[in-house]
């Protein structure tokens, strides 16, 4: 991670509108600078989910650009953008977990990807484990574990491999206190370690005491809520 810290994302006029005629986004414009922790907040159905997904390419803009480290991502092909999907971690709201692999085999994919030794693969899959209160499910199969454990394995397996880029939709919905806790440390760890975290959540709990940027979804508008402290 380089020492200036420029803009991480940035978005210029974006919209997202779904057939037939949903607003999903409706011009937003937004710079969140490298090292920040970001807080996106908003009503079910505000529109976080797709503003996550446009950052990651997995949804595509109607109007606008999206530059995520200075490059157009949805322009990006082939291996170009196979290597900046490398250095984004994304934790879904569904998971997206393979339920018939182990709790260790899904954390581990995305570090396999980029050829990572596999001692230094088994050293952070427990180290994240351990962490998130989920060492004994080292071997269970992911579709026996409940939503909560599941949210933990998909954070787990978004942040393994040290992504500049962390991105997380709702990653406290189905937690207890003392959870959640561990989770925002875990999160907060990455961020000091120099990654841009960029959380949608509605869970006051996690940000009602930072001093991060908060900005909300309203009606495909996003509004600024609390000016945070520069990384």
């Amino acid at each position: 991670m380089s020492e200036n810290h420029g803009a991480m994302i940035e978005m210029i006029k974006v919209s997202k509108t779904y057939l037939p005629d949903i607003k999903a986004l409706s011009d937003v414009s937004v710079s969140i600078d490298q090292g920040e922790m970001f807080f996106l907040i908003g009503m079910s159905g505000a529109g976080k989910t797709t503003f996550l997904k446009l950052l990651c390419n997995m949804e595509t803009p109607t109007n606008g650009l999206i530059e995520i480290g200075g490059r157009d991502i949805h322009k990006l092909r082939g291996k170009a953008l196979a290597k900046m999907r490398q250095k984004i971690g994304v934790a879904y709201q569904d998971f997206k977990l393979l339920t018939e692999r182990t709790v260790a085999e899904n954390i581990a994919i995305s570090m396999e990807v980029s050829y990572k030794k596999p001692q230094l693969i088994r050293k952070r899959v427990k180290d994240l484990l351990e962490r998130l209160a989920l060492s004994d499910k080292h071997d269970t199969v992911t579709g026996e574990l409940s939503r909560g454990e599941q949210q933990r394995v998909a954070l787990a397996r978004a942040v393994a491999n040290s992504p500049t880029l962390i991105l997380v939709d709702e990653p406290t919905g189905n937690l207890d206190a003392t959870t959640t806790a561990r989770v925002m440390d875990l999160l907060t760890k990455c961020n000091h370690a120099g990654a841009t975290v960029v959380i949608a959540t509605h869970d006051d709990s996690i940000y009602r005491h930072t001093q991060h940027r908060i900005m909300e979804l309203r009606s495909g508008k996003l509004h600024l809520i609390r000016e945070g402290v520069k990384p």
